[in-house]
């Protein structure tokens, strides 16, 4: 198997709609090489912890309300292209993702990464739900199978903070300033919401050398 990192953040768009063409690559290629491992980003560090209200964060980072619209009527034409619906008006708050990185985490400790960043990001963006909320993110471990009690008190904690701020600061350190950002094998970077087509490529390529390497 290769590894395949996969630097994001569960409140980036570009990071669900990359995630769903990479998805559908995987599906059409059962035999694909990957082992997908789930890195932790902040898009927003300085973030508070409560977050912040959804209008006024929007409004702030792209300079006032039309151009937010703009900007994010352009996202929601990608996320339809690639199958995935968002539904903006759902979400009231910004969160701070730092507690959803860990969640992500501890759900890779019991083989569930993968599905714990799809409820992340199917949550936030398609039903609105705050993945900020020490609360809700108890509800999105248990709804993938990991135990809500132990959540509940592991997010009351601070167990592993240090660990995801330091795997961001790592990230950042090797050059990483957007998200998603896809390394391969530790050693080939693909950065943004790369189509399925692309994601098809670089299977058959590495089915090539790997046929390649075997004669």
């Amino acid at each position: 198997m290769i590894r395949l990192d996969v630097f994001s953040d569960p409140v980036c768009p570009w990071c669900y709609i990359g995630k769903a063409c990479l998805e559908r690559a995987l599906d059409r290629h059962p035999d694909h090489p990957f082992a997908v491992e789930w890195q932790p980003f902040q898009l927003n560090p300085d973030m508070p912890a409560e977050g912040v209200d959804r209008r006024v964060y929007l409004e702030a980072k792209f300079g006032g309300k039309l151009n937010a619209v703009k900007v994010y009527a352009r996202v929601e034409e990608a996320a339809a292209a690639a199958g995935v619906g968002i539904n903006f008006a759902a979400i009231q708050r910004t969160p701070n993702t730092l507690n959803a990185h860990r969640l992500i985490h501890w759900a890779g400790l019991e083989g569930r990464q993968t599905a714990a960043a799809t409820a992340l990001m199917r949550g936030y963006f398609r039903d609105g739900r705050d993945i900020g909320d020490p609360a809700t993110l108890a509800d999105i471990g248990s709804e993938i199978g990991m135990a809500r009690t132990l959540l509940v008190r592991m997010l009351a904690s601070d167990a592993d903070l240090a660990s995801i701020r330091a795997r961001d600061a790592h990230a950042r350190s090797r050059g990483i300033s957007a998200v998603p950002t896809f390394i391969i094998a530790s050693a080939h970077v693909l950065q943004g919401a790369q189509p399925t087509d692309v994601w098809d490529g670089v299977i058959a390529e590495i089915a090539s050398q790997t046929a390649g390497a075997a004669k």
